[in-house]
């Protein structure tokens, strides 16, 4: 009966509409509107089923990773979507910095010797990942006990961090105090580390890194000191939390036993040397080519060159050279016996007597030529400077 009387209704409610839309003088599509009204009631009636719950329905995995942005397709096809997307906007990506991988390639070798020479066993060092994170984060995703060795970098006024984990701090105390060799380090819940442990593991990170120094030397000359050890990550902190940071993962095995060992410098630590990070990566010298360099030597030395013998110069005011007409004569301040200056474009190379020989102008150099005191660094720097100001 309710059904009936709910049907009835809305068949009233047609009419009405129709019988309104006829009173504006649309009465010929009266009976068409009553119908389309009609039509519409029922598909809202179909609609309220379960099956179509609007609001209520709930979401499947895909429909969520979708939203999320952690779908594999989507990330493998297109990047990261959604909130991933979001999220990783913030992060700069260490990849518009080549030259820092070719860096770390550089000490991982180094490391192998020194670390190998420092416990007398075979170690394999190996460059796990890099990446950018951001510091607060990183911060939380350290799993305790650990070692953390603050570093300063003078000349770059920045600091960074060495996270030593428990495994490889005690692998690092086995294999120094004499352990079994081929056996995995013991551990000992619930104590903190020692004086004389942290001190060792000192003496470890300071070897990683003097090669970090190796490795970072032919770009820019820095140094890294160990300014403290801290157990507690709280006490490590050397940036703000939101700011990013490159993560360097080396992974250390001496025969079985070992773990962990990461970098982390701050994006405001490596910028002012950032510059140098972008540049390509050019033989194994870190941006020098020993056969480009010849190439581009011989290149110079077969080039052509054109060179300007200047008799005299003097200056004038602007007003009288624009007063110069045909048949005005300018005396030059100059004898037949002073030396001419001779310049290639606005560098002045020597100076050299005007003489004769056959029927040309021949100029004898007097004085050697003028070597360059400024280095190819520092002329560089000088012409991004006045191109800055």
């Amino acid at each position: 009966m309710e059904q009936k009387a709910g049907e009835e209704a809305d068949a009233n409610l047609a009419d009405e509409w129709g019988q309104a839309l006829a009173e504006q003088g649309s009465a010929g599509a009266a009976s068409d509107m009553a119908a389309e009204w009609a039509t519409m009631i029922d598909e809202a009636e179909d609609d309220s089923s379960p099956e179509f719950a609007g609001a209520d329905r709930i979401l499947n995995q895909e429909e969520i990773d979708a939203l999320l942005g952690f779908s594999l397709h989507e990330m493998s096809a297109s990047g990261a979507g959604g909130i991933r997307a979001i999220v990783d906007s913030g992060v700069v990506s260490y990849e518009r910095l080549p030259m820092l991988e070719i860096v770390f390639d550089r000490m991982v070798r180094l490391l192998s010797t020194s670390l190998r020479n420092f416990f007398s066993d075979n170690v394999e060092v190996q460059l796990d990942n890099i990446t950018s994170v951001r510091f607060g984060d990183y911060l939380n995703s350290i799993p305790l006990p650990v070692q953390l060795a603050v570093f300063h970098a003078e000349g770059w006024e920045g600091s960074g961090l060495v996270t030593i984990e428990s495994n490889l701090a005690y692998a690092t105390l086995d294999l120094l105090l004499g352990g079994k060799r081929g056996t995995q380090g013991t551990r000992l819940d619930g104590r903190p580390f020692t004086t004389i442990e942290m001190q060792l593991v000192k003496r470890m990170v300071q070897i990683v890194l003097t090669d970090a120094e190796t490795s970072f030397a032919p770009l820019s000359p820095v140094r890294f000191t160990v300014d403290r050890i801290e157990t507690n990550p709280r006490f490590a902190t050397i940036t703000r939390p939101a700011n990013a940071a490159i993560l360097i993962e080396l992974k250390l095995d001496m025969e079985g036993r070992g773990g962990t060992l990461q970098i982390l410098l701050p994006f405001a630590t490596i910028e002012p040397i950032r510059d140098l990070l972008l540049q390509s990566f050019m033989g194994e010298k870190l941006g020098r080519d020993a056969v480009w360099e010849g190439h581009l030597a011989t290149e110079i030395w077969q080039a052509d060159l054109e060179i300007q013998a200047v008799l005299h110069e003097m200056r004038l005011p602007l007003r009288r050279v624009m007063r110069l007409e045909v048949g005005d004569t300018l005396v030059f301040d100059a004898k037949p016996t002073d030396l001419v200056g001779l310049r290639c474009g606005d560098w002045r190379l020597t100076q050299g007597r005007v003489g004769r020989v056959d029927d040309k102008i021949a100029i004898q150099i007097a004085r050697p030529l003028r070597h360059a005191r400024t280095t190819l660094s520092a002329f560089e720097a000088s012409v991004k400077g006045a191109k800055e100001s």
